[in-house]
């Protein structure tokens, strides 16, 4: 499970006295945990996952946000989070082979992007984010 995995390196961070891998560990273990506590049972692993990514795109924003600001500091410390939470997520597919697994599952020219979403979703949580996903799909639409 990804909570036990979660711990084992958030132990490690604490004894090699690494502050920013501990917080970002610490977080992302209480996200898991409230989300366990909310469902009432321990989570599946597009569950954790789903955690995970919510985790990703909230450090995104915040990445967003230093580079408009044009803060260097934030901006590296961002970027390592970043670095460190999708190193929880599976390898990432790109824009090609989502198309080729959306071609193959029947997204087709002339389809409805609803009708078409409803098919990428299932078939490709956890593998890409949102935009790669919405991108490839509007391509084959």
């Amino acid at each position: 499970m990804l909570k036990t995995t979660v711990f084992e390196q958030l132990k490690t961070a604490m004894k090699e006295k690494n502050t920013l891998a501990k917080g970002v560990l610490t977080l992302l273990k209480s996200a898991l945990d409230s989300a366990e506590k909310e469902k009432g049972s321990a989570l599946t692993e597009q569950e954790e996952i789903a955690v995970v990514n919510r985790e990703v795109k909230q450090t995104n924003q915040a990445l967003d946000g230093a580079k408009q600001a044009q803060r260097e500091d934030l901006i590296e410390q961002e970027e390592k989070k970043l670095l460190l939470l999708k190193s929880f997520l599976p390898k990432q597919l790109s824009e090609e082979e989502v198309k080729a697994m959306l071609t193959e599952a029947g997204v087709t020219k002339g389809m409805n992007m609803g009708d078409a979403m409803k098919i990428a979703k299932p078939l490709l949580a956890g593998k890409t984010d949102g935009a790669t996903m919405s991108k490839a799909v509007k391509d084959l639409i």
